[in-house]
Order: C-alpha cells, then structure tokens, then sequence
C-alpha cells in the first residue's frame, strides 16, 4: 500500500505524531504536502530518476519531504545530522544531488555546505536562512493533486562511515517507472513477523536519517499505522512515551536498551509499558545480559534482526527462539548465511569466519567499484565485513567485526566480547575496546570508558575494572590499559564511531578523539 490510499479510507487518522510536541500530522495532510512536494520537485527540474540530499533533524516535516521524492520517483539520500560541512559536501556532490533540503536546525552547517555546492538547489524547513528558500512557502502555492507522471523512488543512503569514507549503497531494483504503491519488503515482514498492522503505534527513538528508522516507520506509514516519532532519544522520555501514546511496538539499538536499564528503578517503575505487544532491536550486538534484563522487564517480546543498508540478507530471531538460542542474531530469512574462512572456503558449524549471504538482494557502492569489489568473495556472495559462526540448526551468532579483530602477540582478539562483559559493570554508561600499538605484542587491549559519573573516572576505578575483566575473561582478552572520556563518540543509531578512538592510539593525523 502507499499512504495515499489510507489518506483516502483514514483522512483524520495520524500518519505520525512527534512525541515531545505533541504535532500530529494526518494522512490527508500527509498525502496533500508530499503531493505539493512532487509538484514543487518537477517545477523545479527535478525528474523521475534524479536525487536529492536531505540533511535534517528529528523535524516534522521529514515525512513530507521523504514521501514527496518518494512519490516523485527521486532518489533520496538522507544525510547525518552531525556531519561537518565538508563530510556534508562530500555526500552531496558523491550522490549527484539536484536539490539539498536542510533543516533549521542543522543550519550552521548547512549555511557553511552551500557555497561548496553551487548548482544545487537548496530549500530549508521550519525557517529559513540565506541562501536558502523556504521549503513549505515554495510548496504551498503547488497542487495538492498528484503529478501527472508518479513514479516510485528510494532511498540511496551512506554507511555511517565506522571505518573510513561513507559509501554511496545502490541496491539493485527494476528499471523503468514503477508503481508508487509496489510492495514494500519491511511491511510484508513486519506484518509477517511482528504483528504490525493498521491498528499499531510505532515508536521510532532514533534519527530518522538513518536507514533502518527511516524504512521500518515508512513501512508503517504504508500499512496505515501511526508512527511517534522522537526528536531525540532519551531513555525517560522514551518511556514516557510509550505510556502516553499506548505504543504498540518499537524498534530499538542496544544502546537504547543500556541507557534505559541504568534508570533509577524508580524512575522505570513510573511508567506503564505493558501497551508494547512486539518490539524489536538491531544495528549492534547486544550484550546477553542486557536483553535478559530487558526480557525480565517488558517479558518475551523482544525480537531481533540481523542485515544491513545493503540489503544482500535479512536474519531474524523471534523472543522464544533467543531464549533457546541466547546470544544469536537468527536465522538467514532472504538469504543464506555462508561462514567462509580468508580464501572464501565455507566452514562448518561452530567455525569462525567471515559472514556471507548467498542467494540475497544484490547491491553496489556508489562511485566506488573497488569497494563494490571487497564486498564479494569467489563464489558471488557478499559481506557486510562482520564476523561470526553458525550451530548445527543454522543460528548465527556475531563475533565482531572484521576490521575491529586486534592481534596480540599472534592471538586474534575481538573487542566486543570485552565490550560486552564491561558494559555490565554499573559505574560503566559506555565502552569500547580498540587495540593500540605494543612495541612487544604488536598491540594491546585498551578499553576507553565513559564512567556513568565523570567524578568516578580516574585510577581507583581503572583499577576496579581491571579486576573485574580478569576476573570474567582470559588474561589474553583483559584489558592492558584504562583511558576514560566523557562521552564516546557514537552515532545516534548505535553505531561507535571506533576509527577516531582507534586512530588517536595510532597518532593518524585526522583523529581527533581521546
């Protein structure tokens, strides 16, 4: 479906609500202001087959900006927040960008990226600064009838650039104008999997530029369901919200789930949760006690997923089956899963290796054939570079991944496992493990914490887990060396910008963190 049939059903019902501010946009105006959208992009230029960059917060009018292109037949790329000018510039002229549509918020910047890119046409929403065009005073004058030539778009987004340059991901589809009602593959598997339907609330906590709260909440919008969605995650007010709005389901990170767990006991008692019917958590491996403790609390509601921006596979575990299965991400659902060793030979179960999908969606990087290339291995599958092994029924469980694997003194050591131990400690809000040079051992573990308490950071509490990671893990895996920093830097998807703390270790030029 397509939110233009619900506005027709469901005129009054909301497409989304934003939960802070209580705006409430419906169907009806949704399908008039992304149809006014449409007209607005083709009066400008801008045809079926063109793309436009969306650099926006948590705004209101982001669904009418996505859904405008999307009924346009543009290819949109939605652009992080919390990009410099020049990481702005980088993906606006990468991706071939005929407009740039920036938010007041984020204006600073914006401003700074306009000079670099001349020839692009740029709108602003909630306000405008110059050289921007208001984007809703451009739009209001349009029709609020369809163009004479719909056709669907999509999203071409950006890695969020964990281990170098963000890369452009083009999953291959259809050529020629499609329908803008064709089949959307997050609705079948969310009505398939996770109950959604017509009936649910949908909370989405995090930035809506990134790709997997922007298509699971269009997914939504394209059943006809209601989307709250956060300006900004914070554990209280997500809880809040839940209660406020009955929130039927969510999708969340694990670090959605640590922020909320270290919440006074009181502070989570407050709120009534027992709304939430099917939630669901990806982006990052979770630790196994975090989701016990999140299962202890919400119940066996909480499934899990595995897959990529890519779209070359899709694995999924429901509540009942990680119960059994503690610690996997599922099975391969659209495709499946290889455990391959360096020379692309697959392995049996319980053997580690590099994690394949055969059989799956195909996918390019932008501009970058080289990178397109690495992706692949002899046999045509392809990886999202993570590590991690299969049992006997075909369960995968992560390791890490690849390019974050250190080695010390010849041993292979995967920082997660020791991220995953630390983040239980309760003077620990955020951890991440990066090897840094040994003239000896080559290099060694170091764990950069962010103490829950800043007061805390310091040599008693290094010391404290010091021994608490010899206590739980090998010698080999403990950590030789404690930093502490204020905030680690990590992206509002989850996601640990860990090249910049690794980077400082190694003295790279451009490492700015620690």
């Amino acid at each position: 479906m397509h939110p233009t049939h619900h506005a027709k059903t469901h005129p009054d019902k909301p497409a989304y609500i934003m939960a802070a501010s209580g705006e409430a946009v419906t169907y009806a105006e949704l399908d008039a202001r992304s149809n006014q959208g449409a007209h607005l992009f083709r009066s400008s230029g801008i045809q079926a087959g063109d793309a436009i960059a969306i650099f926006m917060d948590n705004s209101p009018r982001y669904y009418e900006v996505l859904w405008a292109a999307q009924r346009s037949g543009v290819r949109f790329t939605c652009i992080s927040s919390k990009l410099t000018a020049g990481e702005v510039e980088y993906i606006v002229k990468d991706c071939g960008a005929k407009a740039f549509v920036a938010s007041v918020a984020v204006a600073d910047v914006a401003v700074q990226t306009a000079p670099l890119i001349p020839g692009v046409k740029l709108w602003m929403v909630d306000g405008a600064k110059p050289p921007f065009e208001s984007f809703e005073d451009a739009r209001s004058p349009m029709p609020t009838t369809p163009i004479a030539d719909e056709s669907a778009g999509g999203a071409m987004l950006y890695s969020s650039g964990t281990t170098g340059r963000p890369k452009g991901v083009k999953r291959a589809g259809v050529t020629g104008p499609q329908p803008i009602d064709q089949p959307n593959g997050l609705s079948v598997i969310g009505q398939t999997l996770l109950n959604f339907s017509q009936d649910m609330v949908y909370l989405s906590p995090a930035p809506l530029y990134h790709a997997a709260p922007l298509g699971w909440s269009m997914a939504v919008q394209a059943i006809g369901g209601t989307v709250v969605m956060m300006e900004r995650f914070d554990p209280e007010a997500a809880l809040e919200a839940i209660e406020k709005y009955k929130v039927t389901s969510a999708q969340w990170v694990p670090t959605h789930f640590v922020r909320m767990l270290k919440l006074p006991p009181e502070t989570r008692a407050k709120y009534d949760v027992t709304s939430l019917k099917s939630v669901f958590h990806a982006a990052a491996p979770c630790p196994v006690p975090v989701k016990e403790a999140m299962m202890d609390w919400w119940g066996p509601i909480i499934h899990e997923y595995y897959a990529g921006t890519e779209g070359n596979g899709f694995c999924f575990i429901a509540a009942h089956e990680w119960l059994q299965k503690k610690g996997s991400v599922g099975k391969g659902l659209t495709a499946q899963v290889k455990i391959c060793d360096e020379e692309g030979n697959e392995l049996p179960p319980r053997r580690e290796g590099v994690v394949y999908f055969s059989g799956g969606g195909e996918f390019e990087y932008h501009n970058s054939p080289e990178k397109t290339a690495e992706s692949r291995n002899r046999h045509g599958w392809t990886t999202l570079g993570d590590v991690g092994w299969l049992d006997e029924d075909g369960f995968l469980f992560l390791t890490d991944r690849k390019s974050f694997m250190i080695i010390s003194g010849g041993v292979n050591i995967y920082p997660q496992e020791i991220e995953n131990l630390l983040i239980q400690h309760p003077k620990v809000a955020d951890v991440a493990v990066v090897g840094a040079p040994h003239e000896e051992m080559g290099e060694q573990v170091v764990a950069v914490i962010q103490p829950v308490s800043w007061s805390d950071a310091g040599d008693e509490l290094a010391a404290e887990l010091s021994a608490f990671a010899r206590a739980n893990l090998s010698h080999v895996k403990a950590p030789r060396k404690i930093d502490f920093m204020a905030e680690l830097p990590r992206h509002q998807t989850g996601k640990l910008y860990k090249r910049l703390i690794r980077d400082a270790y190694w003295g790279k030029a451009d490492a700015k963190i620690v």
